[in-house]
């Protein structure tokens, strides 16, 4: 992807997590000179992976196979089963845009809740895991705001504005907006992006950037190299 691209998904994308009432903290507004300034006082944001992220999977197309996130809070896997407890969630804003995939994928750790925020409606297709990957056969059962549905092998779920979705980490699913662009929250187990994605196709989780532009915000993924 084209940093200016990116720069430039950036500004619509906080402009359109306004448009349903969400402000993003002070850091999402730090330019890389700030960062680099606070790094010393930043190291949490920076362990924890908080912040933008923008993503085409390595494919190199956005519009269709791709997915906007920010990174809220979230916690330390080493606290799972910490007797004295600890920040063990997560909590992210998402935007996918009419038809815009983000790919089949399961977690290995990661239970998390999927909420239509607002905008378009939101359609997941859902797998039951098996033995040897996705099974083609077998039912998905999944809670939906307190409710358990039941759906064939690879049904659509469908979210409208203010709906959700539980997924364990034995359903498979892949989502996208229908119509139009949706802002979707994700509330979910501490997890680390890095490490607790298994996707169904042999794909990359950050995306390859051509820097024809200074960044506006840092990335999650620049972090590493920008810092």
């Amino acid at each position: 992807m084209l940093r200016s691209e990116i720069n430039e998904l950036i500004r619509e994308g906080d402009a359109f997590f306004r448009q349903y009432g969400f402000t993003l903290p002070p850091f999402a507004y730090w330019s890389p000179g700030d960062f680099r300034a606070r790094k010393a006082e930043a190291g949490l944001i920076v362990e924890q992976g908080l912040g933008w992220d923008v993503t085409d999977y390595g494919d190199g197309h956005y519009d269709t196979l791709g997915l906007f996130l920010f990174t809220l809070r979230n916690g330390n896997a080493g606290d799972l089963g910490n007797p004295k407890g600890g920040r063990v969630y997560a909590e992210k804003l998402l935007i996918s845009d009419d038809h815009q995939i983000s790919p089949m994928h399961r977690h290995i750790v990661k239970t998390e809740d999927i909420i239509n925020r607002g905008g378009a409606p939101l359609v997941l297709e859902l797998w039951t895991d098996g033995p040897e990957g996705i099974d083609l056969e077998a039912e998905v059962r999944v809670m939906t705001d307190g409710l358990w549905r039941t759906l064939p092998a690879g049904g659509h779920l469908k979210l409208m504005p203010g709906e959700s979705v539980t997924l364990t980490p034995d359903i498979w699913h892949a989502f996208w907006g229908e119509g139009g662009r949706v802002c979707i929250g994700e509330v979910s187990t501490v997890n680390d992006d890095r490490t607790d994605n298994i996707f169904e196709a042999p794909i990359g989780r950050f995306s390859t950037i051509e820097e024809d532009a200074e960044p506006l915000h840092l990335l999650v993924s620049d972090y590493e190299t920008k810092l």
